[in-house]
């Protein structure tokens, strides 16, 4: 029986959460490894994972009152988030453009993100659907961005700026998908235009992402969840379509 991955709950927007494990053995026995992957993780050992498309919610804030006697106060976040959301928002419309967000956000080699990228965190995170992100839906994606970072920093052990395939690998097997090591490699191939053989951070979140809307879509159709599905040429198509990036 052919199969396929099953993700943990991925929460709104798909992000990873890193307290729970992985269950590798729900959606489909890999014969192999990772998109929505399976590989077991690091050492065979159960790992307290983040559950990929449910990243842990940030510990809540402190409240910014008058701090204890004694203590200093705590900065205010907000305070420091607007200021950065002021400095990207260059157009001062009290909204960020995908190009405006571009210009902010780095790899870890300092370049810009892909606009594709920026464009798929906006359409997340922009809950009145006119294109652009406001400080209120920008702390959102802010959090999420900085969540993705850590996960591509757990998984980037050779520290070298960029996923590789065993890296991808591993990565997405934790995150609960079941590819094969021939399909990371196609991933890999498709995402990496400047044949580095590996993801930068900004094309390892666009990659996630998709992995994660394409299982859902599949999954959608699998009604006895047989890992196969019969499907029209019109509805692969759309389901295609919708979620290109």
């Amino acid at each position: 029986m052919s199969g396929y991955g099953q993700p943990p709950n991925y929460g709104n927007y798909g992000q990873p959460n890193y307290q729970q494990g992985y269950n590798p053995n729900q959606y489909g026995q890999q014969p192999g490894q990772p998109a929505q992957p399976a590989q077991p993780a690091y050492g065979h050992q159960q790992q307290q994972q983040p559950a990929y498309g449910g990243y842990t919610q940030a510990p809540p804030a402190q409240a910014f009152g008058a701090a204890p006697y004694g203590q200093p106060q705590q900065p205010n976040p907000d305070a420091e988030l607007w200021s950065w959301f002021q400095a990207v928002d260059r157009d001062k419309t009290g909204k960020i453009t995908v190009t405006e967000l571009q210009a902010a956000l780095t790899n870890a080699n300092w370049t810009s993100f892909n606009a594709e990228t920026c464009r798929l965190m906006i359409a997340m995170f922009d809950t009145d659907h006119n294109g652009t992100i406001s400080f209120d839906e920008f702390r959102g994606l802010w959090r999420y961005v900085q969540e993705w970072r850590q996960v591509f920093n757990k998984f980037d052990t050779d520290r070298t700026g960029v996923i590789n395939a065993q890296e991808l690998g591993i990565a997405v097997s934790q995150m609960g998908f079941r590819l094969s090591s021939q399909f990371v490699n196609l991933i890999i191939a498709r995402f990496d235009p400047q044949s580095r053989r590996g993801l930068k951070m900004d094309m390892f979140i666009q990659v996630c992402v998709l992995l994660k809307q394409l299982t859902d879509a599949f999954r959608n159709r699998d009604t006895q969840q047989a890992g196969t599905i019969r499907i029209g040429y019109e509805d692969f198509m759309s389901m295609v379509v919708l979620n290109k990036p």
